[in-house]
């Protein structure tokens, strides 16, 4: 049995369809610190599509433009979904969770050059 995840955000937004005329439709999202999940009609009754952090690469293109907030999220597989809003809430939460991201990785990377550099240091001093 699956563990529900805390929810940080939950909200209605619309995605862009990847139909020829590109409708925006109306869909139910709900935020967790793994996830977006998206019902669609604004119902959780029925069975959501589930974008988890992981195979996200980042959140792009935010830009506020009259009553809409319009922010594209690509994916790993160069995949591009394009969302628009009325609220920031999500958005922000996206890309606060995308900062938290760069963040951990500009730390693991300082920490494998940091190793590294006292590796070398130490062949170097061998005889």
């Amino acid at each position: 049995m699956k563990m529900q995840a805390e929810v940080i955000r939950e909200g209605e937004l619309e995605k862009r369809s990847d139909s020829l005329f590109q409708l925006w439709k109306k869909k139910l999202v709900v935020l967790t610190k793994d996830s977006l999940s998206l019902f669609p009609d604004g119902h959780k009754r029925a069975k959501g599509k589930e974008l988890g952090f992981g195979s996200i690469l980042k959140v792009d293109c935010v830009e506020r433009t009259g009553k809409y907030i319009y922010f594209t999220i690509v994916t790993k597989d160069r995949k591009e979904i394009d969302f628009r809003c009325w609220n920031a809430s999500i958005t922000m939460a996206l890309i606060d969770f995308q900062n938290k991201r760069a963040i951990q990785d500009f730390k693991s990377r300082q920490e494998m050059e940091q190793a590294a550099g006292t590796q070398e240091r130490r062949l170097a001093r061998a005889p």
